[in-house]
């Protein structure tokens, strides 16, 4: 059973990053005044980071072996560093309107947020240590 709640877990973390991805960073860009998409971002990454990181925690619980807890607390660590060490900065160097400095922090997160998006995936491929 625990195996099942765990799988269901990356599947659901899946989920939600992909359908941030392709649906709801796009949207908010094109469909709202640049301030007021830049706050709704503020407010929303450290939630999703959050969450993702939580989540993830929790399906070590029931993942399959050794290798799939390591990646699974890899994934989530890299989500509580995103959350608590690198939106911050990323929001500092905004403010503070360091345009070189945002550029490598926000496409640092965005590499590490598509690193974990494809080790999850991974995770649920046949073959896989979650299941």
């Amino acid at each position: 059973m625990w195996h099942y709640l765990s799988n269901l877990l990356i599947a659901g973390n899946v989920g939600i990053m992909v359908f941030f991805t392709v649906a709801v960073a796009p949207t908010i860009f094109t469909a709202l005044p640049p301030e007021w998409a830049a706050a709704y971002v503020r407010k929303f990454f450290p939630k999703y980071f959050f969450f993702l990181g939580v989540t993830t925690a929790l399906a070590t619980v029931g993942a399959n072996g050794l290798v799939a807890q390591a990646a699974l607390l890899g994934c989530a660590a890299v989500f509580f560093f995103s959350c608590f060490w690198l939106t911050p900065r990323i929001n500092r160097a905004r403010d503070e309107k360091r345009g070189a400095e945002f550029k490598t922090l926000h496409w640092t997160s965005v590499g590490l947020n598509m690193a974990q998006l494809l080790v999850l995936i991974g995770l649920l491929i046949p073959g896989g240590r979650a299941a």
